[in-house]
């Protein structure tokens, strides 16, 4: 984790010492996907986030935290994935930039997460931390909060990732979302979208990533049979400028846990 914290941190260091800037307005997002291999350390996993992590980034000015695991046997997830996904909404470089400063500083996170954070080499918590940074898409710049009745059990958590033959087809695929309002036929549909994102670094690029909410199996795959006849999706679809913009398209179905905040 320590590892992970400096590496975020210098690479935070080096954007902003080079000029690069995340993104002009909206939220950046980061994706943290736990990868573990036993129920010992998924429990040392949830016991972190929910009683260390997600409590220290309130406190630091992250209200909402999305923790999410794979919803076992449904398609497009492997049944022997272990993972579990870490949405963190910041509503700037600079409060990315500084969050793993503050952590360092939180004398209750550091107490709370000891477990987890001074785990021996012999004992480690997790196999790997992957992530991902986005910056939010113009026609959708800040997260949203899904707006659900339902069990948390019961509900699908659509995370798919768009990914482009080459930099331009990717731009051109976010370009469709944005300037196709692709992002407003979502909306209209109430698809309950928690956030649309462009990959800034991530292991498939260049890529977008987004999330839409659902209360249950069945209400996900009615939402999408009413997209597909969409009128104004199947309008957009044909327009020769969008044409062949996407080489995979990859779609995970999540749910959140208990003490998610999305």
């Amino acid at each position: 984790m320590r590892n992970t914290i400096m590496l975020f941190s210098a690479l935070a260091i080096l954007l902003l010492n080079t000029g690069f800037s995340f993104a002009a307005k909206g939220d950046i997002y980061q994706i943290k996907i736990y990868h573990y291999s036993s129920s010992a350390q998924e429990e040392v996993i949830d016991e972190f986030l929910e009683k260390a992590y997600l409590p220290a980034m309130h406190r630091a000015g992250i209200d909402h935290i999305g923790v999410f695991k794979p919803r076992a046997s449904t398609e497009g997830n492997k049944p022997e994935e272990k993972l579990i996904y870490v949405l963190i909404p910041f509503g700037s470089q600079k409060e990315f930039s500084k969050i793993e400063s503050k952590l360092a500083k939180d004398e209750e996170f550091q107490s709370a997460g000891a477990t987890y954070l001074d785990a021996a080499y012999t004992n480690p918590p997790y196999d790997r931390i992957e992530s991902i940074l986005l910056n939010a898409f113009e026609k959708n710049p800040n997260y949203g909060v899904p707006d659900l009745k339902g069990p948390k059990k019961d509900r699908i958590y659509e995370l798919r990732s768009y990914e482009g033959h080459t930099e331009k087809i990717s731009k051109n695929k976010i370009k469709m979302f944005n300037d196709g309002d692709e992002v407003g036929l979502f909306k209209r549909l109430g698809f309950n979208a928690v956030f649309y994102g462009e990959v800034i670094s991530g292991p498939t690029m260049p890529n977008l990533m987004y999330m839409t909410t659902f209360e249950n199996k069945a209400d996900r795959d009615a939402h999408w049979d009413t997209f597909r006849t969409d009128p104004y999706w199947k309008e957009l679809s044909a327009l020769p400028q969008y044409q062949n913009n996407v080489s995979k398209n990859v779609t995970k179905f999540l749910y959140p846990t208990d003490y998610s905040d999305l």
